[in-house]
This record gives C-alpha cells, structure tokens and sequence, in this order.
C-alpha cells in the first residue's frame, strides 16, 4: 500500500436524515453478512459493481483478484438476503505501511433498495472485526467530500477520521458517478480505539458546540480563510446528485469551491474535526491543529 491509491472511492450507503426511499426493503434483520465463498458470490460482486458503478464502467474488480484478495488475508464480503440476493458487498486488500499492516478498503456499494437501513455500516463493522482478529490496526478509504451520506457514515457512525484530501484523485473515469470529477478525502479508521459508538458520539456532540463559525466552500463566496481563528465551516449540499440532477453547472460549482476551501485549509495549519448533518445543507468543522 505504498501511495493509498484505489481505483474508485467507497459507494453510496445511506441519506443523512434516516427518511424512507421508494421500493426499500421493510425489513433486514434478515440479511446475512458473510464473505463471498463460491463462484455464485463473487460473480454476484462483479454485477453490484456494474449495477452501482455502471454498465460501461472499465474498472470492474474480476472474480479471479477478489478469489486471490481473500485467500491472502483481503475482505470480499457481502450482505445478502434470506433468498440469497447479494443486496451490499465490501471489499479491500491488506499490506504494509510504515512498517505496519494495513487494509485498503477499496469498494463498499449497497443495491438502491436497501439502503438506509444500517447495511452499509454492518458491512464496515464486520470487515473491522475480520481485520482485527487478523492483527491489522489500521483501515483506509476514500469517499467524495460532496457526499454528505457518505461524510455521516464515515465520520458519525464509524468514528473514522480524515487523513487527507486529494483533488481529482483518479482522473478521468467512465463511470456516470464520477461526472463531477473524483476528489476524495482519504479515511482513516484505527480499528482500535474505544468503541465505535462512543468515538463517533463524542464527535458529532464535539461538531455541534462552538456556535456560528464562518463558512466557507459556498459557490461565487470569494472569503479568505480569516486569521485567528479556531475553526471554520466548509458548507455543502446534503445531497449532491439531487443538484446534479437540477443543475450540472450548479453542482460543478459546488465542486470548485468545496476544493478551494480545502486546499486552502487541509494544509496543515487545520484538520477536520466533525460533520454536522441537514436537510438541505451540511457542514464540516474544520479545527486548527495545536499548536499551528
């Protein structure tokens, strides 16, 4: 895992607020979380990616790297219902940085009807148990900072933390998901520290104290980062592909300011430190480091 550099980010999980999408399933206690053990399964795994990603998508993992990835201490798991449908897959490859093991989390994708039902945080947890027991500490990923689904999943639910941003981290793609450009947070997750819930709870509360703080990342706002402070807001749409949908120019907009108050912040100098979800619009708490 010399540079952390996967070929696409993590996938869509879940909305923000918890409200119910049209054809979900009613009910996933059910759903079985398992690795992909037969040909059935991982041919599975190459059909959600196609269905998430794509038809025309050319970065499909094959069924032959992920039979390879798991027999070598990798993670191809799945989610999967009581007739056997493959509703949500995860899937990451482990090795060694900084001397340490670590897993590169490469794809995590749930179908459109089951998501916002706790499946894509069931997989994430599972694929941590199975890396634990194998001794790695460390887990890593990307996702779009504009996804504001993915920022609640990532930072909320799972406790993790930002490493990086990287604008337009893979170029061009061929995927319709990846129109805006592919600038990624890189995530990191240490698989062991206090208990998810507690990190992530302690977070979210941490986010939403301070009071007004000055935004940033809004489309056609020209402010400068201002001096002295202890922490900002970077602002986005709490649903992006819904202001794709309206507006491709508004939401490229979106994108060229969202990478203009991170380059400008993430240099150092300031760390994100929570996300605070809404209905329209949320908010990343961008905090000073100590001592810069």
């Amino acid at each position: 895992m010399p540079d952390l550099a996967p070929q696409r980010s993590e996938a869509i999980l879940t909305t923000v607020d918890g409200s119910p999408r049209d054809g979900q399933l009613a009910d996933t206690a059910q759903v079985e979380i398992r690795s992909a053990k037969t040909r059935e399964d991982f041919d599975a795994c190459v059909e959600l990616q196609r269905d998430t990603w794509g038809r025309s998508f050319s970065e499909v993992v094959p069924v032959s790297m992920m039979q390879v990835t798991g027999k070598m201490g990798g993670i191809c798991m799945g989610a999967f219902a009581p007739g056997g449908e493959m509703l949500g897959v995860v899937y990451g490859v482990t090795g060694v940085r900084n001397g340490e093991l670590a897993h590169w989390s490469h794809m995590l994708a749930v179908r459109p009807r089951a998501r916002n039902m706790g499946i894509g945080k069931r997989l994430k947890l599972a694929q941590r148990e199975a890396l634990v027991a194998q001794g790695v500490s460390t887990m890593y990923w990307t996702y779009d900072p504009l996804v504001a689904r993915n920022a609640h999943l990532n930072l909320n639910l799972l406790g993790a933390s930002i490493d990086r941003f990287v604008p337009d981290m893979y170029g061009a793609s061929d995927s319709d998901l990846h129109r805006l450009g592919t600038d990624r947070f890189i995530v990191r997750w240490d698989l062991n520290r206090e208990s998810t819930a507690v990190a992530s709870a302690r977070r979210e509360a941490r986010a939403r104290r301070g009071g007004s703080r000055p935004m940033l990342g809004i489309p056609g706002d020209k402010t400068g980062i201002p001096r002295g402070l202890d922490a900002v807001e970077v602002v986005i749409p709490s649903d992006i592909e819904a202001v794709e949908a309206s507006s491709f120019d508004e939401a490229l907009e979106w994108r060229h300011a969202s990478r203009r108050a991170f380059q400008r912040l993430l240099d150092g100098r300031y760390e994100v430190s929570g996300f605070i979800a809404g209905r329209t619009h949320a908010r990343y708490v961008v905090s000073r480091v100590a001592g810069r």
